[in-house]
């Protein structure tokens, strides 16, 4: 009996080392799983923000101040009044962020923090996006 124990031992002197192996196998495709999986939430959440920058940026734009328009034939905005609009629309929506105003132009800024899925494994438990967008008021000739 001692005899077949001893020959199966040198039959398999490096039993174990093909667990090693998959362990860091599987923990790669996890890896390169978790990019993917979280790569494109990151990307979606920065389309998102992308978009409410957009809206808001548009809600602010609306507010000219007339007044000068029809003295000076100038477009220009109501700083107040076109951040507050855009500060409105991104509270609505959900997000954070900050408008400022130009002359005829409004620039907005959401911060979003997207949690990740399968890279809390890795150690990364959230990626932070940003989407920025200007618009401005644009005289048209309408009939």
């Amino acid at each position: 009996m001692r005899a077949d124990a001893t020959r199966l031992q040198s039959r398999c002197p490096d039993e174990g080392s093909m667990t090693a192996f998959t362990v860091v196998i599987t923990m790669g495709l996890l890896a390169l799983l978790g990019l993917s999986v979280d790569g494109g939430l990151s990307l979606a959440a920065k389309v998102r923000a992308c978009g409410e920058a957009q809206e808001a940026a548009r809600a602010g734009a609306r507010h000219l101040d007339l007044g000068q328009l029809r003295e000076q034939h100038q477009l220009t905005l109501r700083a107040a009044d076109a951040e507050r609009a855009a500060d409105t629309y991104l509270r609505g929506a959900g997000a954070t962020g900050e408008a400022t105003v130009t002359g005829d132009r409004v620039t907005v800024t959401v911060h979003r923090t997207q949690h990740t899925q399968l890279l809390t494994l890795v150690g990364i438990a959230s990626i932070d996006v940003t989407g920025t967008a200007t618009a401005h008021a644009e005289e048209t000739d309408t009939p």
